[in-house]
């Protein structure tokens, strides 16, 4: 390179003669130039027009200053290209050695002044001239030599990636791992000599070559972008395990996530890359963002995972359905694709996300915010499809078989933000999760709504068909059942409704008066019962249907059978909540005592109408006379006796008590009562009679007779 110098005002004409470079900040540079001092700081610049006489020491200062800078980049080039071609080595590797000396000595010449090369003619006398073209100066580049084995470099690395791109599929790639590394080595020093020589593609005598570069450096980018989808969408082959974990039977009603203890067994199943394989796709991925193609290699792995999580909800049952669909849906058809929504939903958040959070970050080690980047978009795109079967399911039509998959639902939700909560970084946390919890809100309401309206329902089962034979009532079967289930979710409906009470008092239409009422009626109770809101609700749904059975009770013409129904009723009603821990925790022993006493009195009711009526025909009364016993009367008593305990007989053997012990405490206490009465009314009377025929007619039945007729009562035949 030529210095030119000019014999004028030198610090007029430095400008224009002087090009300070940028340092490239992809590179540093491993020397610093030994500092210089600047003639312009010097602080002798402002009188340079007005006394230049006193400059003439420093000007010589500065010309020796250019002239050292210039020719030592004249004396390392020169140093490179001094061996004559033929002794250029022909190998990849050996030619690497030179480009990285090369590449070096430009890194060394970064931030020092270079000499500008001027085409034209400079004129030593001119100072006019040359202060016109000092604009024109300052649009002039920068110009060099460079060697020949950068071209002879470049040969090589190009015959390279035709030899990978020749063989289809993965090929080359992946046998040989040391001439992989060799490959992106090459490609790397492409993209040095890309950075460091961009400066001088205005040079004629350059711009062939550094366009040379950018092609081969584009080839190989694009290489690396097609092995970096081969390398990705190799899990397909890698990733049988996973299909005999999705062929596991399904859990019909409730899914429970699984314990910490059983994701380590699950362990590598999902990515199903080898370690080599992960090592090669962290290098092309740093060697493709590097140098400027982090849209590309980005595109490719969001698309790819993509796919492969696509195909992992499909391998585990989930099908992709929109919210109009869920809502066209029968309840038939969605109820049996909740429970692959909740396994699919359960594994995502338990052990597939955290799968692919540790994959994405082992891809992208030397860029994490890329790699939290990319995660939290692939993330969203699963759990925008998941939340919209959510939100759908939340928008059917309430009823209430649906309650307890939608607290399956719920659950699921639960637990799986909670199991997520360290899975995203703060700000895409404050993306995910609101949206997440939305959807557990929305099933919960959707849940209290459909358990609020189970008042409805009794309050509106109003119909005047008696149960035969004062058997359990449909009703209270169906309400017991159903409170019975409900209460395995005990927890999570007392979190439902404590979450959601407002909702809770907006949905039932009988809120205002529950509301008026609860807290009296428990502290009436007992004051030391649950006052959750679930429990106050639950309790009201007792009262509710106690009321309806009791009005049922009325159509009943006998009284003794009202009583029969009421007693069946109560005590179902009372081994349910016995066999049912949470709901007896509900409703507390206070209510159940109220219940067993109301029990009593139903059968005190029932003793004194069947039984006592039929005592009344053994009474005194009328029989005595002069304290001499009145045939007719007697007669008329046993007649009476007999006709009574016959109907009784007849009809309360068709009657119905399901319950063993209830059947066997009223048959107890029923001998207890007529046995013993008319055993000594017989035989105290009996021998009035006249024996034989007359005997016969008016005693029909003996002590022992009369206890096998009330064994037979209440089991449902019909006696003629």
């Amino acid at each position: 390179m030529e210095t030119n110098t000019s014999e004028n005002n030198p610090l007029e004409e430095q400008p224009s003669k002087i090009l300070e470079t940028d340092i490239d900040p992809n590179h540093n540079p491993t020397h610093e130039p030994d500092p210089k001092p600047d003639p312009a700081d010097t602080g002798t610049s402002n009188s340079v027009s007005d006394s230049p006489k006193p400059e003439v020491k420093t000007e010589d200062l500065e010309k020796a200053t250019d002239v050292d800078q210039g020719q030592e980049v004249d004396d390392n080039m020169e140093k490179i290209e001094e061996a004559p071609p033929d002794e250029i080595h022909c190998t990849l590797k050996s030619v690497s050695e030179d480009i990285d000396q090369f590449l070096l000595i430009l890194s060394s010449q970064k931030g020092k002044k270079e000499i500008v090369v001027k085409e034209g003619t400079k004129g030593d006398d001119d100072d006019k001239k040359d202060d016109e073209k000092e604009g024109e100066n300052d649009e002039k580049v920068v110009s060099m030599d460079i060697p020949v084995f950068v071209e002879k470099f470049l040969d090589l690395v190009g015959e390279l990636v035709v030899e990978y791109e020749s063989v289809e599929g993965k090929g080359k790639w992946g046998q040989v791992p040391e001439d992989d590394l060799s490959f992106l080595d090459a490609v790397n020093r492409v993209s040095k000599l890309t950075n460091s020589l961009a400066e001088f593609k205005a040079d004629p005598n350059n711009c062939t070559l550094v366009n040379y570069i950018g092609g081969i450096y584009q080839r190989a980018m694009s290489f690396l972008e097609d092995q970096f989808r081969l390398l990705l969408e190799d899990y397909k082959s890698n990733n049988e395990v996973e299909n005999n974990v999705a062929k596991q039977q399904e859990e019909n009603d409730r899914c429970v996530l699984p314990e910490p203890d059983d994701q380590v067994t699950e362990e590598d199943n999902f990515t199903g890359y080898s370690e080599d394989v992960v090592a090669n796709l962290n290098r092309i991925a740093k060697e493709m963002i590097s140098g400027g193609y982090e849209s590309e290699c980005c595109q490719v792995y969001v698309i790819t995972r993509r796919h492969a999580f696509d195909e992992c909800l499909d391998m585990m049952g989930f099908e992709k359905i929109s919210i109009d669909e869920v809502q066209k849906m029968q309840w038939e058809a969605l109820e049996s694709e909740i429970p692959a929504w909740i396994k699919t939903f359960k594994d995502c958040a338990t052990i597939y996300f955290a799968k692919e959070r540790k994959f994405a970050e082992a891809v992208f080690s030397d860029f994490p915010s890329i790699s939290s980047s990319l995660f939290s978009n692939l993330v969203r795109g699963v759990m925008i499809q998941l939340l919209n079967f959510t939100e759908g399911i939340s928008m059917t039509k309430r009823s209430a078989e649906k309650l307890f998959k939608f607290l399956d639902m719920y659950e699921t939700l639960r637990d799986s933000i909670t199991a997520m909560d360290d899975l995203f970084p703060q700000e895409s946390e404050n993306e995910h999760k609101p949206e997440m919890l939305t959807a557990k809100c929305r099933i919960g309401e959707a849940a209290i709504s459909i358990f609020c309206d189970l008042e409805n329902s009794i309050k509106s089962d109003t119909g005047r068909t008696t149960v035969p034979g004062g058997a359990v009532h449909p009703l209270a079967r169906y309400t017991m059942n159903y409170l019975k289930y409900a209460c395995e979710y005990m927890t999570t409906l007392e979190q439902v409704f404590k979450e959601h009470s407002k909702i809770e008092r907006a949905d039932s239409t009988s809120r205002p008066h529950f509301e008026g009422k609860t807290q009296d009626f428990k502290s009436n109770i007992n004051a030391g019962e649950n006052n959750s809101p679930f429990s106050a609700q639950l309790v009201r749904v007792m009262d509710l249907l106690d009321s309806n059975l009791e009005a049922k009770s009325k159509l009943y013409r006998e009284i003794a059978l009202s009583s029969i129904f009421m007693m069946n009723n109560g005590r179902y009603i009372l081994q349910k909540i016995k066999g049912a821990v949470e709901i007896h925790q509900a409703v507390g022993d206070a209510w159940c005592r109220k219940k067993s006493s109301d029990l009593r009195n139903f059968h005190k009711s029932y003793q004194r109408e069947t039984w006592g009526k039929l005592l009344g025909c053994l009474g005194h009364e009328g029989l005595l006379v002069n304290g001499k016993v009145v045939k007719p009367v007697l007669k008329e008593k046993f007649k009476n006796f007999n006709l009574m305990f016959d109907e009784i007989h007849r009809t309360q053997s068709s009657w119905v008590v399901s319950d063993e012990q209830l059947q066997s405490e009223l048959r107890i206490s029923i001998s207890a009562v007529v046995i013993p009465a008319y055993r000594s009314f017989l035989g105290r009377f009996s021998q009035n009679l006249d024996p034989g025929r007359q005997y016969e007619k008016y005693i029909k039945y003996q002590p022992e007779d009369i206890e096998t007729c009330i064994d037979e009562l209440f089991d449902g035949k019909k006696r003629p």
